[in-house]
């Protein structure tokens, strides 16, 4: 069981760091996203949901005329504008791409805001790592949450005092520090560590076990019945070829905030608007809501009339939707998310100090310490760059949201690749430098750049810190207030590190070659 916990997590332990690192920042991504545009004003108080859902539609029908479907979310306490996509026909072999935009709740007009993918970014890259084909990326990020969920189990089993040392920490004893930092974050976050892995697992289920869905359900109107369950969204039929005009939307959300309450509404989404055969769905939002089991009305779209409400899902879809929920945590309040973001940042520190006990335990068994084999360099070099490299990557794509020229055409586009050539470079210095100096030269370079993230803020936008203290911006507030958080962080582990190498010679004169054992180990 410790070879089994050490080697699995091993092997896709970069992998399964950079999965905490972006999942932790994704529960803030909305808010993320606002910081990311900041030409979007603040709204002070939500409009009618109702109103802001036909200005909108409107809007939308007359930008994306013939479009087969479009979608709306709503604007909420976490979102200050509304977001629409729509299918629009193209002409590469048929196949339909989609159009976005963002819109101004008041006016219903289409607004100019830098073109990001926000922290949307970090949320996709979780678990679809971008560049990788998109069921490549799902089927890696399974691999990796399988591989957690049995070095999770394997760490149990072997740690037979796991939970005598959690209250055990010995400072600056090398080896030893990182084992009992490691075991107390593992234990600490122990409930959330396993129902993160398991239900991130569940959230694909579909994708990873099909053969079930595929055996029981094989005629079509079994298969629209499981889409149902699973999915507000509706899939476009065959258009009547009929012209006929939407019907009131602002009159559909009235009547399903009538079932569910004001501000309940987080969706509409509309499949042959303008034909006869138009459908609306108006879908309840996922805040206050311990399930991801679809709940949604559904309207004929050319008269209005209500078609069918569905609000009630199997016992199995139910309990994928709680399971799903508890992953996402969109139910949850300001306060709930702290929490998860607060335990899965001890996740991302479990994984990165595992990753690091690893070269700290072996380097002392080498014949040469200062020659180690290719292994061991390999996988010295991969820590630097996926702890310490990633943290410079995140900033770079932040600083690339304000440094970039707002009217660059695939600006969005160029963002990422900010982020991936930062990575990039970041893996080539850990490879050129020293192990020590990498760590050091790295973790400072991360603490510089989130450090002055705000200041450039201010200097390239009209929301610095101080406007925002004053307009009561909570959102901009505590970004740049997480931001100097963060650096400080980064400063304290990089000064942990030049101290443990100064001081390892006078406490290694028995074997001089063995004093830089802890060293990469500090990094972490």
């Amino acid at each position: 069981m410790s070879s089994l916990h050490t080697w699995t997590g091993l092997l896709l332990g970069w992998i399964l760091y950079a999965m905490f690192l972006t999942g932790t920042v994704s529960y803030f991504k909305d808010e993320l996203s606002q910081w990311m545009r900041p030409e979007l004003p603040r709204l002070s108080q939500l409009p009618d949901p109702a109103a802001v859902a036909q200005r909108v539609a409107d809007e939308v029908g007359r930008i994306a005329a013939g479009t087969s479907q479009w979608s709306l979310r709503l604007p909420d306490a976490r979102n200050n504008s509304v977001f629409a996509f729509w299918r629009e026909p193209t002409r590469d072999r048929g196949r339909r791409g989609f159009a976005e935009a963002h819109f101004d709740p008041a006016t219903g007009q289409r607004v100019s805001s830098r073109d990001t993918q926000g922290g949307d970014f970090f949320y996709r890259f979780h678990f679809q790592f971008h560049y990788m084909p998109v069921l490549w990326g799902r089927w890696l990020a399974g691999a990796a949450a399988m591989v957690m969920l049995v070095a999770i189990i394997a760490g149990v089993i072997t740690h037979k005092k796991i939970f005598v040392d959690f209250f055990t920490f010995r400072w600056g004893k090398g080896q030893r520090s990182w084992l009992d930092a490691h075991n107390a974050l593992s234990v600490f976050g122990l409930p959330f560590h396993l129902m993160i892995t398991y239900t991130g697992l569940v959230t694909l289920m579909a994708l990873y076990m099909p053969w079930g869905d595929r055996a029981a359900f094989t005629t079509p109107a079994e298969r629209q019945q499981l889409t149902a369950q699973l999915s507000a969204f509706i899939q476009p039929g065959q258009p009547s070829g009929q012209n006929a005009p939407l019907a009131s939307v602002e009159d559909m959300v009235r009547q399903a905030e009538q079932r569910w309450g004001r501000g309940s509404v987080g969706r509409v989404n509309a499949v042959n608007p303008k034909d006869a055969a138009a459908r609306v769905a108006v879908t309840r939002s996922d805040a206050g809501r311990v399930s991801m089991s679809p709940q949604y009305i559904e309207f004929d779209g050319a008269s209005g009339r209500l078609l069918a409400v569905h609000d009630q899902v199997g016992a199995a879809a139910e309990t994928r939707g709680v399971l799903y929920a508890l992953h996402l945590a969109r139910f949850g309040d300001t306060a709930t998310r702290w929490l998860y973001f607060l335990v899965s940042f001890m996740g991302t520190a479990m994984v990165g100090t595992g990753l690091v006990m690893w070269t700290v335990k072996r380097r002392q068994k080498l014949p040469d310490p200062d020659r180690p084999h290719f292994g061991f360099r390999l996988v010295e070099r991969l820590n630097i760059a996926s702890i310490a490299g990633l943290s410079i990557a995140m900033a770079a794509f932040l600083w690339g949201n304000r440094l970039l020229p707002v009217a660059l055409q695939g600006r969005a586009g160029l963002e990422i690749d900010v982020f991936f050539v930062v990575w990039a470079l970041a893996l080539l210095h850990a490879v050129l430098r020293p192990a020590r100096s990498a760590w050091i030269e790295q973790l400072w370079l991360a603490s510089v750049l989130l450090f002055f993230l705000p200041l450039l803020n201010a200097l390239t936008t009209q929301r610095p810190l101080w406007h925002s203290l004053v307009a009561g911006d909570r959102v901009f507030v505590g970004i740049d207030l997480m931001c100097w958080a963060l650096a400080a962080l980064h400063a304290v582990v990089a000064i942990g590190v030049a101290r443990r190498r100064s001081n390892v010679g006078p406490r290694c004169n028995s074997h001089p070659k063995a004093g830089v054992s802890a060293m990469p180990g500090a990094g972490a």
